[in-house]
């Protein structure tokens, strides 16, 4: 296999779904909780892109096994066009997963239990997303899946590992007894900061069940878009995207963001010019890259936003 064909395979461009969560959460954590540990963001960042790359690579394996679409399987499925292995998948799957479950052990040993319990949740999610007898992506709860288990449990996880010493949410496992702590404010700041990542997520998959409605009936895959349609699914599309800035403003109003978190607004017309396009353009192909403008546009302002912010604390 060449590299090439691997970074196809894990479909390396659409990590930015898991890099721009653990951005935002590292800076939303630095900002608003006043606290970093980069040793352990290195190493979970490390333990996040191998498990996001281990599912996507599930997902092709599944996609190619379970075919009904001969030309699909051999000429679209990168495991047909590249001519690779099913059994040298499996291994790839096995290597990734492992390493990213034995980082993950490291970071619960240093940490405490809540992270374990958070990863598992997060990584039964995303293996069963891709696999399984019903995949949860080839189901109508598939955009929900994916934005939660990314947009909220990937920020869950990066801003416990930066504020387990001050306990802003707990897991304390001794003497036989068990007891969740942590402070409300700080949970509801924590979901609220994550809810623009949940949309735009969501709306990743949302734009792909889009485009390939006609092909996933083929092939068996009943989404969302096969129940609602896609004059309601886009319009949907359209309604997360731009709930993305009222949880913005709503936020800076309640005091979870700090006066640079307006600039994100500047991105507003260029966001909505490029939703009326999509609409326009769906089903064709170019109409899943108008998510990933958005995605890309509107997640770099808020990260860019946050960095801003913790600029400005250093002031």
């Amino acid at each position: 296999m060449t590299v090439k064909s691997f970074l196809k395979l894990v479909e390396i461009q659409t990590k930015m779904a898991s890099v721009f969560p653990f951005f935002m959460a590292l800076f939303f954590s630095w900002s608003y909780f006043e606290t970093v540990n980069w040793g352990y963001m290195a190493l979970f960042f490390a333990a996040m892109l191998l498990f996001d790359m281990a599912t996507t690579t599930i997902n092709n394996y599944q996609d190619f096994m379970k075919a009904k679409d001969e030309h699909y399987k051999y000429e679209e499925n990168i495991l047909g066009t590249a001519q690779i292995q099913p059994s040298l998948v499996r291994k790839i799957i096995l290597g990734m997963t492992a390493a990213a479950f034995l980082i993950g052990l490291f970071l619960v040993w240093q940490t405490g239990w809540l992270l374990l319990f958070m990863g598992a949740a997060c990584c039964f999610i995303g293996i069963f997303y891709t696999s399984g007898p019903i995949p949860l992506s080839r189901m109508p709860l598939g955009e929900v899946f994916s934005g939660v288990t990314m947009g909220v449990g990937i920020p869950a996880m990066v801003i416990y590992l930066n504020t387990f010493q001050d306990k802003i949410f707990f897991l304390d496992l001794s003497n036989n007894q068990f007891a969740l702590t942590g402070t409300i404010s700080g949970a509801v700041a924590i979901v609220w900061a994550s809810l623009p990542l949940v949309f735009t997520i969501a709306n990743i998959m949302l734009a792909n069940n889009l485009r390939d409605l006609d092909t996933d009936i083929v092939n068996h895959r009943f989404t969302l878009v096969f129940y609602i349609g896609r004059k309601n699914g886009t319009t949907l599309f359209e309604m997360m995207q731009l709930a993305c800035f009222a949880v913005l403003l709503i936020g800076f109003f309640f005091g979870v963001y700090q006066w640079p978190i307006l600039l994100v607004f500047l991105t507003l017309p260029k966001v909505w010019s490029t939703l009326k396009k999509h609409r326009k353009e769906v089903p064709a192909p170019i109409s899943f890259k108008r998510s990933m403008e958005n995605f890309i546009l509107f997640n770099g302002a808020y990260v860019l936003a946050l960095v801003l912010t913790v600029v400005l604390q250093q002031f």
